[in-house]
């Protein structure tokens, strides 16, 4: 009781934050004051270039500040107060898309750099009545703020790494029966040689990238994926259906960039998990971050984090991730607080970042699969900026073991 007091404590922070707002205010009324008063100068010809130049470089200053104000009330209600819900909003800034502390800093320190630019130009740009002990200070102070943003940006960067490491050693599910070293090592071989049963290697499909460096390949080995698979080793050979270009268009991986959805649609064997861990291993070395799970693994993770009351968090800390892959989805049967869940994660995703995600069933059969008026929400939400592929034929893998038969 008495944590949840403590917690509920928080909200003394809220009319700090409206304080702010009406100091944004103040500065909207500076802001036009001096614009007026610089118009009337123009007009009656006393403005001297001097003058002109000051004056705008304070309506810059102005707006500046204004900038780190709504960035100091927005991200920083969010980030100690409440989280404030704008999945779907159209005017949903970029920055606000992936709110965190150590982002807020940066942006911060970024903001403080540039309006302490703004003022030392201001100082330069009136010298001669500027007196020298100013410029001195002035010119210090600046430099500190730099190396002051430049010790928080370096420092950012080991921090998200450590993020980075404690999402990816989380297990997706839940605990999991120890295994003999022998049984995993079989349990990892079957399910490698499925996968790579699923679309083999043949004629490449697609140029060769060049080798990643050592931050793709540490985002490669956090995203989970089961095997490495790459679009280049794709066999379009096998009559799928896939139209090339579509392929090498969603290879640059521009989709997760634009915060748009890919939806892999085929039978069993067409290659859908290939293409989703090709697609996935492109955005790693694109510099996203990824994260692969089979629909069942999302199931469970998500089950846990509502059962322990911070699903909220869960799905914010998802955020980092640009990219999640959900495989799978139809295969198992799925009841209806789950399909609540799913629908959760695709509508505080809704452009704000992107999915993968591959089913043997078209999307207007997924009532089949979520049931009640959960899916036509969930497919409306996955569908409206969302590549839809279709692979059709029958599976590789049973072609495969019927032409081997026969041999």
């Amino acid at each position: 009781m008495l944590g949840y007091t403590l917690f509920a404590t928080r909200w003394l922070q809220a009319p700090l934050y409206f304080g702010l707002v009406v100091v944004q205010g103040v500065y909207v009324y500076k802001f036009f004051n001096e614009l007026w008063t610089l118009i009337l100068r123009c007009v009656s010809g006393r403005a001297t270039e001097t003058y002109v130049m000051l004056s705008v470089l304070k309506l810059v200053d102005v707006v500046m500040i204004a900038n780190l104000l709504i960035m100091v009330i927005v991200g920083g209600y969010e980030t100690f107060v409440s989280r404030i819900d704008l999945t779907g909003h159209r005017d949903q800034p970029e920055w606000f898309s992936h709110v965190n502390p150590n982002v807020l800093k940066v942006k911060l320190a970024t903001a403080i750099v540039g309006i302490s630019s703004v003022h030392l130009l201001q100082m330069f740009v009136d010298v001669q009545h500027t007196a020298q002990h100013s410029l001195l200070w002035g010119t210090t102070i600046h430099m500190a703020f730099i190396l002051s943003a430049a010790i928080l940006a370096y420092m950012s960067g080991p921090m998200a790494a450590h993020a980075d490491r404690g999402h990816a050693e989380r297990p997706p599910a839940g605990p999991e029966p120890a295994r003999p070293p022998q049984a995993e090592q079989n349990h990892g071989d079957q399910r490698h040689g499925k996968l790579e049963q699923d679309a083999p290697a043949a004629t490449p499909a697609l140029p060769r990238q060049p080798s990643p460096d050592a931050d793709a390949e540490t985002r490669i080995r956090a995203a989970g994926f089961p095997a490495r698979k790459l679009l280049e080793d794709f066999d379009q050979q096998h009559p799928r259906g896939l139209d090339r270009e579509v392929l090498a268009r969603l290879g640059k991986a521009e989709f997760v960039t634009a915060r748009r959805n890919v939806v892999l649609v085929g039978p069993p064997g067409t290659g859908k998990t290939h293409l989703a861990i090709g697609l996935g291993v492109r955005a790693c070395r694109a510099g996203h971050r990824v994260l692969f799970a089979t629909a069942a693994e999302w199931a469970a993770r998500l089950s846990e984090a509502r059962a322990a009351g911070r699903l909220d968090a869960e799905l914010a800390a998802l955020d980092d991730y640009p990219l999640l892959i959900v495989d799978e989805v139809g295969y198992t049967p799925i009841d209806a607080a789950t399909a609540g869940l799913f629908f959760r994660l695709v509508a505080h995703r809704y452009e704000r970042a992107s999915l993968i995600v591959t089913s043997d069933r078209p999307l207007g059969r997924w009532d089949e699969v979520f049931g009640g008026a959960c899916a036509p929400a969930m497919v409306d939400r996955l569908a409206h900026h969302a590549e839809l592929v279709r692979l059709d034929g029958d599976s590789y893998r049973t072609r495969r073991a019927t032409s081997a038969w026969a041999d």
